[in-house]
């Protein structure tokens, strides 16, 4: 099916750190795996998106796994054309990013991952917790092609495995972090869908009850798993745009409400900046 919307970059979004199961597989074509589901998408041009789904698996999943209800040109607009010059720059630059609705405990733990971790790193590590203790798919394309994926694990998998069976999926010492959330989830000691319904503050709070979780990766799957978009998650780009632009003076008050969505614009500015100059 074909989908309409002016801030909807594919490269973009599987760029922006947020996700780590979206990869490229063509000029302008993605696949993404997530809530058990493989998804093919093509970036037909500038504001069409084709995905490989009925439109009742879009409505059921993929649109609000996009958050397609939200004006994103509204925030970018109101960027674009307020008073912060770099911020102007950030949201013109990654006006296709979207926060998207992700799977709570999927983020949870590939957070947990991320520590210390570029994105590569990342991705290969989740890559492989998915072989080892997710659950083998097959999706075949209209073609009778067939791609073989995995799902993200389960909470219970994961709490009834060894911590040296998920210490050869290459975590290291992460390995003990991702099977205690797991147990916590799996026991309702954190329950990701009631902290979906509090406040961010509270949320991250709770968060940081477990074991190997910080600031950082607290805010992180406050953001990205249970979409508090005042969330404000300062990693080691953020921290050098804070410094480095404005001083250790900037006003995060200014953005009441969409917190997340000014960090997804910095996040993504910066680094891709540092990319081009070291080439």
């Amino acid at each position: 099916m074909i989908i309409q919307s002016k801030n909807f970059s594919l490269k973009q979004i599987a760029e922006s750190g947020q996700l780590f199961r979206m990869k490229q597989i063509e000029n302008n074509k993605y696949s993404l795996i997530a809530y058990e589901k493989y998804l093919e998408l093509t970036q037909l041009d500038e504001c069409t998106i084709e995905l490989t789904c009925s439109t009742k698996e879009y409505e059921d999943i993929w649109k609000d796994y996009f958050d397609m209800d939200f004006d994103y040109d509204m925030i970018v607009e109101k960027l674009k054309n307020g008073d912060d010059t770099f911020l102007k720059k950030a949201a013109e630059f990654g006006s296709g990013l979207r926060i998207l609705r992700q799977e709570p405990f999927e983020v949870l733990i590939s957070f947990i991952i991320s520590q210390n971790k570029n994105i590569p790193g990342i991705t290969n590590c989740v890559t492989k917790l998915c072989e080892r203790f997710g659950e083998r798919k097959e999706y075949i394309d209209n073609s009778g092609n067939i791609t073989v994926y995995y799902t993200f694990p389960r909470p219970e998998t994961l709490a009834n495995a060894s911590v040296e069976e998920i210490r050869q999926t290459g975590l290291g010492y992460r390995d003990e972090y991702v099977k205690n959330a797991a147990k916590a989830v799996l026991q309702k000691e954190i329950d990701l869908e009631e902290l979906k319904k509090s406040k961010n503050k509270d949320a991250v709070e709770k968060l940081k009850s477990l074991h190997g979780v910080g600031d950082k990766v607290a805010n992180c799957v406050s953001l990205y798993g249970l979409h508090h978009i005042d969330a404000f998650p300062i990693d080691i780009w953020i921290s050098r745009v804070l410094e480095d632009v404005y001083g250790n003076d900037f006003d995060l008050s200014k953005y009441r409400g969409y917190e997340g969505i000014v960090q997804q614009y910095m996040f993504f500015y910066i680094r891709n900046k540092a990319k081009e100059k070291t080439g």
